[in-house]
């Protein structure tokens, strides 16, 4: 009883969370997979370069927060996936691959080698007709 008495108690958030996970789930049904098609086949095995290195720094200072800010709604919104329903290894994959952070290379590595994720990348590729990641060696 103390749960339903709860969520009566507090509608409009149990309403609001609940719109924001349809929101999430239903974006990354579209924003993941289009992602994933988008990035390079050997992105996980070559060098990093700087982003977009000739624009000006005001610019690419904006590009930068929009992008680590998309990285960690994603992010998060992939936790709230394992739970809920949705693609949630993923989602937080792609969100990772958004944010900077210290160790980021190494964990991407990482993910990425996990079979089931690795398969699941190569599959939407494969359905877009785009070539398999390239998976970098232990």
């Amino acid at each position: 009883m103390a749960l339903i008495d709860w969520i009566q108690a507090n509608e409009l958030l149990v309403v609001s969370i609940s719109g924001a996970s349809v929101v999430v789930f239903l974006a990354s049904m579209v924003l993941i997979p289009l992602l994933i098609v988008r990035m390079p086949a050997d992105y996980f095995i070559r060098e990093k370069v700087p982003l977009w290195p000739g624009l000006r720094p005001e610019l690419r200072m904006a590009l930068f927060a929009a992008k680590n800010l998309l990285g960690g709604i994603l992010l998060l919104g992939g936790l709230a996936m394992l739970v809920l329903p949705g693609q949630g290894a993923l989602t937080i994959l792609v969100g990772i691959m958004l944010l900077n952070f210290p160790g980021k290379w190494r964990l991407e590595r990482w993910l990425i080698r996990r079979r089931a994720i690795h398969r699941m990348m190569n599959w939407i590729r494969a359905k877009r007709h785009r070539p398999a990641l390239h998976i970098p060696p232990p």
